[in-house]
């Protein structure tokens, strides 16, 4: 763990959250994952070791618990009340770096399993017909992770890279960046559409209000500083 050999309380917060993929950690823990899986498919390029040890770190810290699933293989990681207190911070954190810490996106800054983790999140089920909906994500540019689906039943929402064998309703194709820019407001899904560089296929039900149920990233009408 760091040591700044301090008192001050900046210090001693910092020792125990700024190391690397810590905060990441309570981020995937405030919006939801409970389980190693889903931490790990939010942050799709740490090892499973270090996730490990920040799991520990954060455990003996006092910032999470970790408990058996009943009757299952397996734990889950709640947050504990010092955990919890850490999402306005981490809110704040994100409102400034979409204002002040985001330039152009580079193809390393990609990541379709942080997208798709994030869209998964955002999914409205009352806004959709009821009953089950199935949505298709095709992503032209990957070999690995290409397609997606998100199966949507009463309110639960599942996201799976195998097929689940339900009837499509709506499929959406595009390239990751596309997708990405539309998903963190930088491009509008009229816009993206009209570009041909989105399509999106289904019922009308289901694409003239998509924008209704698929939502965007929490705070995707923050614009950066150095744009009007």
């Amino acid at each position: 763990m760091l040591e700044y050999g301090q008192f001050c309380p900046v210090s001693k917060a910092t020792e125990i959250l700024g190391e690397k993929w810590t905060l990441l950690i309570i981020r995937e823990l405030l919006m939801g994952a409970t389980r190693f899986n889903q931490i790990q498919r939010g942050l799709s390029k740490i090892s499973p070791t270090i996730l490990n040890t920040r799991l520990k770190t954060l455990r003996e810290q006092g910032l999470l618990v970790q408990k058996r699933i009943p009757e299952q293989r397996g734990y889950e990681y709640q947050l504990t009340e010092a955990g919890r207190e850490l999402y306005p911070i981490v809110l704040k954190t994100a409102e400034w770096g979409m204002r002040w810490a985001r330039g152009q996106m580079t193809d390393k800054e990609l990541d379709v399993q942080l997208l798709m983790s994030d869209i998964q999140r955002r999914i409205k089920p009352d806004k959709l017909p009821g009953g089950q909906t199935v949505i298709r994500f095709l992503f032209t540019d990957l070999d690995h992770y290409k397609e997606w689906w998100i199966k949507i039943q009463n309110k639960e929402v599942d996201l799976c890279t195998e097929n689940p064998g339900n009837e499509v309703d709506v499929y959406v194709t595009c390239d990751l960046r596309t997708m990405t820019e539309v998903w963190m407001g930088d491009l509008s899904i009229h816009q993206a559409r009209s570009d041909n560089r989105l399509k999106i296929v289904g019922s009308s039900v289901y694409v003239k209000d998509i924008q209704s149920w698929l939502g965007l990233y929490l705070l995707a009408d923050i614009r950066p500083a150095s744009l009007p």
